[in-house]
C-alpha cells in the first residue's frame, strides 16, 4: 500500500523502519472516530464549496458503507497500511477514485488524528466516569445494609473509634465522587475540535473549522492551530484522574484484604470475586483486589510515560506524539477493567457482624468519649484527656474495659469527682452504639447523618 505522503520514483523505506514507523496496530482503534470526523470534513468541503457536492455526499454515503462493514466484520483495517488514516483514504480512493482522493484537501494528519483522537479521550473520560457511578452504587447498595453494623475506626491500623460499616464505606465513595468530577472536568476541556488546523498553520482554503466541530459534536474549536496539532493535554488529564482514581481504589482494596484476612476477620468473599489455593485446600484468597492494587502502578506509569513523551516536544507536531495511543488504550482499559472487577468485589462482600463488633471490645476505642464526658460536665479538653488517659491506664493494669469501671476507679483523677458522675452512667455513655450515634456532625456517622449521606449520593446518581 502507497504512503500518502509519496509521489513515486524515491528511494522506499527500509521495512524495518516502515515497521518501526507503522502505527495502524493501534490507531485502527480510532477508525470509527476517524470516519466519523471524514464524514464531516467531506460534508464541510461540499458546503464550502472546495469540492463539488455531489462528490462530498459520495464521500459521506461510502465512509458510512465502510463503518457498516467494518461492524459487520466483512471488511478489517489493513495492517500493511501506515496508519487508519491511511487506510481509509486509501479505501476511498480503490472504490471512488479521483473523488476518494479529495477527501484530505484542507486537513493534515496531523489535525486528523487529534480530532479523532481528542474525540475518542472525550467519550473515554464519559464512560469511565459511568464506571466510577457503577461503583459508587455498589457501595451504597452494601451500605444501605449495614448503617447500624458497628466496627472499628483505624488511624495507623490502631483500632481508634467505634463507626459503622456504612461509613467506612461512604468514606469510599466520597472519593469515588471526587473522581468522578475529574473526569466530567476533563471531558469538558477534551471536547474541542483541532479539525482544520492543518499541519499547523490552518489551510488556505476556505476551511470552516466551526461547521465541522459543529457536525461532530465538539463544542468548541481549539483556539490556536498550531497548539490544536501538538496538544495531548486530554490524554495527559484524562491519565491524571486514572491514576487518582487507581490510588484510591488499590486503598479500598488494601482495607478488603486486611478485613478479609484470619486477623481480622470482618468479611468473607464470595466465590464470585475469590480464588482457591492450588495446594491449600481451605484458601480463599482475594485476588481481584490484590490485582486492582497491582495494575495501580501500571496506570501510574503510564501517566509518567505520556508526560515524559511530550514534555521535550517543540511545537507543533512530532512524531514522538504517535506513542499517546498505545499508552492512553493501554491506561484505559486497565482502569475499566479495575472498575468493574471492583463493582463485583464490593458487591461478593459477606460481612461478619459479630466479629466486627466484638472488635470493639479491646483497645478502648471509647477513651475520647471519656473526656468529650467531662468536657460536657465543664471539664476543659486537656484536663479531660488526662483524666480519661489515667482512666484508660487503671483499666489497662486491671485488665478491664471502660464500661467496666467502678466509682473507686475514678479516684485516679480529680476531674471525674469534680465532674460528680457516676461509674454507672459514664458506662452507659461508652455503649459502641451510643458513641457513634452521638456523632451527629455533617458526614458523621450516626445513622441519620449516614441515611443523608446515602439519600444525596442516590439523588445525585439519579440525575444522569
Amino acid at each position: 500500500m502507497s504512503k500518502l505522503w509519496q509521489t513515486g520514483g524515491a528511494e522506499e523505506l527500509d521495512p524495518m523502519v516502515e515497521k518501526f514507523l507503522s502505527s495502524v496496530e493501534v490507531d485502527s482503534r480510532l477508525v470509527f472516530e476517524d470516519i466519523e470526523c471524514s464524514q464531516a470534513h467531506a460534508i464541510m468541503l461540499g458546503e464550502q464549496g472546495i469540492i463539488p457536492r455531489q462528490d462530498a455526499s459520495a464521500l459521506v454515503d461510502e465512509l458510512a458503507r465502510i463503518r457498516k462493514e467494518l461492524e459487520a466484520g466483512s471488511l478489517r483495517v489493513d495492517l500493511a497500511a501506515e496508519d487508519v488514516h491511511s487506510f481509509l483514504e486509501d479505501e476511498l480512493t480503490r472504490r471512488l477514485g479521483d473523488v476518494g482522493k479529495s477527501i484530505h484537501a484542507g486537513r493534515s494528519r496531523n489535525d486528523q488524528v487529534a480530532a479523532a483522537f481528542k474525540l475518542h479521550v472525550r467519550s473515554a473520560c464519559r464512560r469511565t466516569r459511568g464506571l466510577v457511578r457503577n461503583a459508587i452504587a455498589a457501595c451504597l447498595d452494601v451500605a444501605d445494609e449495614h448503617i447500624g453494623t458497628l466496627m472499628p475506626g483505624y488511624t495507623h491500623l490502631q483500632r481508634a473509634q467505634p463507626v459503622t460499616l456504612a461509613h467506612h464505606l461512604l468514606a469510599w465513595c466520597a472519593a469515588l465522587e471526587r473522581d468522578a468530577g475529574r473526569f466530567a472536568d476533563a471531558a469538558i476541556r477534551a471536547d474541542e475540535s483541532p479539525l482544520g488546523a492543518g499541519a499547523l498553520a490552518g489551510s488556505g482554503l476556505s476551511v470552516d473549522r466551526e461547521r465541522t466541530a459543529g457536525l461532530i459534536g465538539f463544542a468548541r474549536v481549539s483556539t490556536n492551530t498550531m497548539d490544536a496539532v501538538a496538544d495531548r493535554d486530554a490524554a495527559i488529564e484524562y491519565a491524571a484522574a486514572a491514576a487518582t482514581l487507581m490510588a484510591h481504589l488499590s486503598r479500598f482494596c488494601e482495607d478488603i484484604v486486611l478485613w478479609a484476612s484470619s486477623e481480622y476477620g470482618f468479611v468473607k468473599l464470595s466465590p464470585r470475586a475469590s480464588t482457591g489455593s492450588s495446594i491449600m485446600p481451605q484458601k480463599r484468597n482475594p485476588d481481584p483486589a490484590e490485582l486492582i492494587r497491582g495494575k495501580a502502578g501500571r496506570v501510574f506509569g503510564d501517566l509518567q510515560a505520556l508526560l515524559a513523551m511530550e514534555k521535550g516536544t517543540p511545537y507543533a507536531y512530532n512524531r514522538d506524539l504517535q506513542e499517546d495511543k498505545a499508552l492512553f488504550f493501554e491506561l484505559e482499559d486497565t482502569v475499566n477493567g479495575a472498575l468493574g472487577a471492583f463493582c463485583v468485589l464490593v458487591k461478593s462482600l459477606e460481612p461478619d457482624i459479630a466479629r466486627m463488633r466484638a472488635a470493639l471490645d479491646a483497645g478502648y476505642l471509647e477513651a475520647t468519649d471519656v473526656a468529650e464526658f467531662l468536657v460536657k460536665r465543664g471539664v476543659p479538653f486537656r484536663t479531660a484527656y488526662q483524666a480519661s488517659k489515667l482512666l484508660v491506664q487503671r483499666c489497662i493494669d486491671a485488665k478491664k474495659g471502660l464500661r467496666e469501671i467502678t466509682q473507686a476507679d475514678f479516684s485516679v483523677h480529680e476531674a471525674f469527682e469534680k465532674a460528680g458522675i457516676s461509674a454507672a452512667e459514664l458506662a452507659q455513655y461508652l455503649e459502641p452504639q451510643a458513641c457513634v450515634a452521638r456523632r451527629m456532625q455533617t458526614g458523621g456517622p450516626a445513622p441519620l447523618r449516614v441515611r443523608e449521606q446515602i439519600e444525596r449520593l442516590r439523588a445525585w446518581l439519579a440525575l444522569e
